[in-house]
């Protein structure tokens, strides 16, 4: 459907960029910030991105003269013919041409006078780079056209969810999530690590009860001899090199037992080596049975670890860590550093399929610039970052602050999913880790409606807004407002308080 005619401007067309004037054919809005265009060009097909709209008319150019027709209480429009003149220009930023069945980079530009149309379906999904066996997300925005993206291009380099408090992160999260467990085995179907900070993925077990596990975080134990003294060099930063070689010969002395019919150990017969061993120097084993009663007192430590994810991380399966009950960030750290080193070791020794590790609020698992004491997780996520690709361990990032997290994380993240932002410092590190995203598609970030998502990276050959659908699965029950909350709480303290008195 043609929707304008390309205009000649101080600027343009060149090779970039070109504007066009808009058609008047009666349609309440004929075209559409961020939708795409179609030209007929020497080259072939070029095929643009709308990246401003203006109206003008000029019979209200000139300031005074509006000001002296109004102040009589008349208006232009009673004396001339001003609707007439109005009319809409479109400025639209160059992708692509499509000659031969092949998108090439544009090298001339459109002719002043060419039809501007609406960029055909067929030609939008070679463009995009869409895919017939994606994971569908939902609908490319001012065009009906469903969004199906490559799992490999969507996943295999990392994806990051970013947006503001309350823009769909967790939506789209499910919405991806729900995707993956509905794949069957003849399409490839990924396993899944959630990692549930507020509860917010729950209802995915309801969906799916013979595909969703939900674990308890303060179920999750870590098998002492499980562990060698790198990993409690990760829990507790502070011990020395000298400290971490005599915790590794005790280990090993206690493995040694073990295999030899003494049965698994856990943290307290641990200590009570350490206190014991002669060979050891007094200030030292004094420092190092400080450290390790400092661990046990998180009760986190058994003789096995449970559950035991090499177990339990199956295709087409999804594992819910729930931690929305747990308020010690350091705990859910150490939880979070051992079973991603386990299902990351795993996944390169081939024990465990390919898998999709989830963070939920991962800036409180992969802060930037905190101590290593406060980002435990860290080094492990960062490695995962680094290598998951080659291995097929793949990292999904949510969260509301871009800014706080690691940047060797985020700029790993070569698929970026960005709804609603709009603290300024947010969208500027956005930018900065995305050369992808211009300066006016960053604009347009900050008034994106809830739901709706800017999708830019290695999962698309151009970035794309897209309405996400809504999930399946049960939302959290957390959403009945400030008013039912206080009411709610408020009735069961009257309930408590009057069952104390019939008590008594």
């Amino acid at each position: 459907m043609e929707i304008g005619t390309v205009i000649a401007s101080l600027e343009g067309p060149s090779p970039s960029k070109f504007s066009f004037v808009v058609t008047d054919d009666g349609r309440s809005i004929p075209v559409r910030l961020g939708q795409f265009v179609e030209v007929q060009t020497e080259e072939g097909n070029l095929i643009a991105f709308v990246t401003n709209l203006v109206k003008t008319n000029r019979y209200f150019m000139r300031v005074e003269s509006v000001r002296e027709y109004e102040r009589g209480g008349k208006s232009l429009s009673s004396i001339f013919p001003a609707d007439r003149w109005e009319y809409l220009v479109a400025e639209a930023q160059c992708l692509g041409v499509r000659s031969e069945n092949r998108l090439e980079r544009t090298t001339f530009p459109p002719s002043p006078g060419q039809r501007v149309c609406e960029a055909e379906p067929n030609t939008l999904v070679d463009f995009i780079g869409l895919s017939k066996d994606g994971v569908s997300l939902g609908d490319l925005r001012h065009h009906k056209i469903p969004v199906n993206l490559d799992l490999t291009r969507l996943l295999r380099k990392h994806l990051a969810v970013l947006a503001m408090s309350g823009a769909g992160k967790s939506n789209f999260a499910s919405v991806l999530i729900e995707e993956l467990l509905a794949r069957t085995p003849e399409i490839g179907r990924p396993a899944i690590v959630i990692v549930d900070v507020h509860g917010e993925y729950k209802g995915l077990a309801s969906l799916y009860p013979d595909k969703v596990e939900v674990v308890n975080g303060n179920d999750l134990k870590i098998g002492v001899p499980n562990m060698n003294a790198y990993q409690f060099t990760e829990f507790l930063p502070e011990i020395s090199g000298t400290q971490t070689r005599e915790l590794q010969r005790i280990l090993e002395e206690l493995r040694a037992e073990m295999r030899a019919g003494n049965g698994p150990f856990g943290m307290d017969e641990l200590i009570a080596r350490v206190e014991k061993d002669g060979g050891m120097h007094k200030q030292l084993q004094q420092a190092l049975v400080g450290w390790l009663y400092e661990l046990r007192a998180f009760g986190l430590f058994d003789c096995v670890d449970k559950p035991s994810w090499e177990g339990m991380v199956r295709p087409g399966k999804a594992i819910i860590i729930d931690f929305s009950d747990m308020t010690n960030l350091r705990k859910k750290q150490m939880l979070l550093a051992y079973a991603a080193r386990k299902l990351f070791n795993a996944r390169k020794r081939g024990r465990v399929p390919p898998f999709v590790l989830c963070l939920e609020e991962a800036h409180q698992f992969v802060p930037s610039g905190e101590s290593k004491t406060a980002a435990i997780a860290r080094p492990i996520i960062e490695t995962i970052a680094r290598e998951g690709r080659k291995f097929y361990a793949s990292l999904m990032l949510i969260s509301q602050r871009p800014v706080r997290l690691s940047t060797t994380v985020l700029s790993q993240a070569n698929t970026n999913i960005i709804l609603r932002v709009s603290n300024p410092y947010d969208i500027e590190h956005i930018r900065q880790s995305s050369e992808a995203i211009t300066g006016d598609v960053a604009d347009m970030i900050s008034s994106l409606p809830v739901g709706e998502a800017l999708v830019v990276g290695e999962a698309v050959n151009h970035p794309i807004f897209v309405k996400i659908k809504r999930r399946r699965s049960k939302e959290a029950g957390r959403e009945s407002g400030l008013q039912e909350a206080a009411r709610e709480f408020e009735s069961k303290m009257n309930r408590s308080i009057e069952d104390a008195r019939a008590f008594l």
